[in-house]
C-alpha cells in the first residue's frame, strides 16, 4: 500500500469484521467488547500520539501550555465529528445499524451524538493501526486532521472563553440557545444564539451544537462596539 495512502483508503481495506467491529454500538453487539469501543481506546492514543508529534515539529516555538491547547482542539469531539462526515462514517454506520428498530440504541441517536462520532472516528483508527501498522496509520490519521490541526494552530478557537472573559469585567454571563436544527441525521446542522441579558448579541451554526455555540461566540466578539 501506498505510503500516502489517505485514512478513506485505509479503512476500505480493512478486513470485514475489523471494520464491522468499529462501526458496531455495545447494544447491538452480543458482548460489549465485540463493540467499537475497544477499538475507540487504541485509535484514541494512536490519534493523540499522531497529532502530538506533528504539532511538535510544527510548532517548534510552542510552549507546552500552547501545546496541549492546539492539540486538544484538533482532537476534540467537534473536530472528529468533521472528521466523521468528511470519511462517510455516518452512511456507514448507517449500513450497519441492525434492521431490527427494537436491537439496542436507534441510530438517528447515534448519528446526532458528537461523542458517538468521535469514538467511530478514533475505533477507526484504532482498526487502521492493527491492520496496517503505526507509521501508515498516522500519516494518513494526520493528512485527515491537517484542516483541524491548522485551525487550531492558527486560531485557538475558544471563541466561547474569550466573550465570557469580556463578559465578566462587568459581571455578566452569556447563554446559549438551540434555536433551529435542519438536514438529516447523519448530517444534522445547528442554529445557536448567544444571549446577554435577554438580548440576542450573536448567532451561528454548525454540525455540532458546540461548532455552533462557538460561531455565535465568534460573532458576538466581532460585533461593533464588543
Amino acid at each position: 500500500m501506498s505510503p500516502d495512502s489517505s485514512l478513506a483508503v485505509l479503512i476500505a481495506a480493512l478486513p470485514g469484521d475489523l471494520r464491522s467491529q468499529a462501526l458496531t454500538h455495545s447494544s447491538w453487539a452480543q458482548h460489549r467488547a465485540e463493540s467499537y469501543g475497544r477499538l475507540a481506546f487504541l485509535g484514541d492514543s494512536v490519534l493523540g500520539l499522531a497529532v502530538a508529534e506533528q504539532l511538535y515539529r510544527r510548532l517548534d516555538r510552542s510552549d507546552i501550555g500552547r501545546l496541549t491547547k492546539v492539540h486538544g482542539q484538533a482532537v476534540s469531539g467537534r473536530a472528529c465529528t468533521e472528521i466523521a462526515v468528511s470519511l462517510g462514517i455516518p452512511e456507514m454506520l448507517a449500513a450497519q445499524a441492525p434492521q431490527d428498530s427494537e436491537a439496542g440504541i436507534d441510530v438517528d441517536a447515534l448519528l446526532g451524538s458528537e461523542r458517538a462520532m468521535a469514538s467511530i472516528v478514533e475505533a477507526m483508527i484504532g482498526a487502521c493501526y492493527l491492520e496496517h501498522g503505526y507509521e501508515l496509520t498516522a500519516a494518513a490519521t494526520v493528512s485527515a486532521f491537517e484542516p483541524e490541526i491548522a485551525l487550531a494552530s492558527e486560531t485557538l478557537l475558544d471563541f466561547k472563553s474569550a466573550f465570557q472573559e469580556q463578559l465578566a469585567r462587568s459581571g455578566s454571563t452569556v447563554s446559549y440557545a438551540v434555536v433551529a436544527e435542519s438536514g438529516p441525521a447523519h448530517d444534522r446542522s445547528f442554529e445557536v444564539e448567544a444571549s446577554v441579558n435577554g438580548e440576542v448579541l450573536g448567532r451561528g451554526s454548525g454540525r455540532s451544537k458546540k461548532a455552533a455555540e462557538q460561531a455565535a461566540a465568534k460573532q458576538a466578539l466581532e460585533r461593533p462596539g464588543a
